[in-house]
């Protein structure tokens, strides 16, 4: 069993994560900004920002595993934020060489690599990654530092770099689009030609506690997703029967989805549910002897449900 320090802790990937942990058996230290919910059997603690400056030896000690979860890329995406979260990485990254953790895990994602994928090619981890919006752009910068502060220390890194996750108390646009299938309105998603890979929280957990803990995984780009990719409109149409709504869909022409795509407030959303970005994980599930335990229709019912059970 492993004494693992989580930050982020108290996020929606951060909670899960910890949780799973515990239920395995392993010590876990979760790390966060501020006072959060307590999380049975993690010991929390509230460190403030994550910066260059943070002082790490307190908190590493006697430590085995690192799980980088926080950054700010989400929230604030400029050049100058992107450089400060690299930097705070790399910082992070050497205090737990020199306090004796063997491994770090960051928790990338896939918009490192890019945003869409033409249909039948997805994304592997050998790929060159050539991210052209400024949260992928963030997220690789990450990688970057701390690729480097490995090299330099010797220390273990593995990256981790899921698709969109989702599971109950999901947040921003995947919850929009729950409230999309949940309206009851004709959505224009009917006959869209595309894939999306997606991983339920479970599954990534279980992916992400693979990643700390298999011999094999150190070095490595890892990508995971769930059993199996989805349109867009089978994704609506599994999250309204799991809502017990009808799902109404029509076709819209791909000339006006194509101008819905170019909209200032509204383009990256459509851009999301229209177009392809799909993963290939197999060589990671080969190294790692890993596959999700949960199936896309569980999880996609579970995440309605729990919509569901708060509205």
């Amino acid at each position: 069993m492993a004494r693992v320090v989580v930050t982020g802790a108290a996020g929606f990937i951060g909670r899960a994560l910890c949780g799973g942990l515990v239920e395995r058996g392993h010590r876990v230290v979760g790390l966060t900004r501020g006072s959060a919910e307590p999380i049975p059997g993690v010991e929390m603690r509230p460190i403030g920002e994550i910066t260059a400056h943070t002082h790490w030896p307190e908190h590493l000690g006697g430590a085995d595993i690192v799980i980088h979860l926080a950054n700010r890329a989400h929230r604030s995406v400029s050049a100058g934020a992107a450089s400060h979260e690299a930097e705070a990485a790399a910082m992070l990254a050497r205090a737990a060489a020199a306090n004796g953790v063997r491994r770090l895990v960051y928790m990338s994602s896939v918009r490192a690599m890019g945003e869409t994928t033409r249909p039948g090619a997805p994304f592997r981890p050998t790929d060159p990654p050539l991210p052209r919006e400024a949260y992928g752009r963030a997220k690789l910068a990450i990688e970057q530092a701390l690729a480097t502060a490995a090299q330099e220390t010797g220390h273990e890194l593995v990256i981790l770099r899921p698709p969109l996750v989702y599971g109950p108390a999901v947040k921003a646009n995947f919850r929009a689009l729950i409230r999309l299938a949940a309206s009851g309105l004709p959505l224009p998603f009917a006959g869209i030609v595309n894939c999306r890979s997606l991983i339920f929280l479970d599954n990534l957990v279980d992916a992400a506690v693979h990643a700390a803990l298999h011999p094999a995984a150190a070095g490595h780009v890892l990508l995971a997703r769930d059993g199996f990719d989805l349109s867009t409109e089978e994704l609506i149409r599994q999250l309204a029967e799991g809502l017990g709504r009808p799902a109404r869909l029509f076709a819209m022409p791909q000339a006006v989805l194509a101008v819905c795509r170019r909209l200032p407030a509204l383009g990256a959303f459509f851009a999301r549910l229209t177009l392809s970005l799909q993963v290939d994980d197999s060589a990671s599930r080969r190294l790692l002897s890993w596959a999700p335990p949960v199936s896309p229709e569980i999880g996609l019912a579970a995440t309605a449900r729990a919509f569901r059970e708060e509205s």
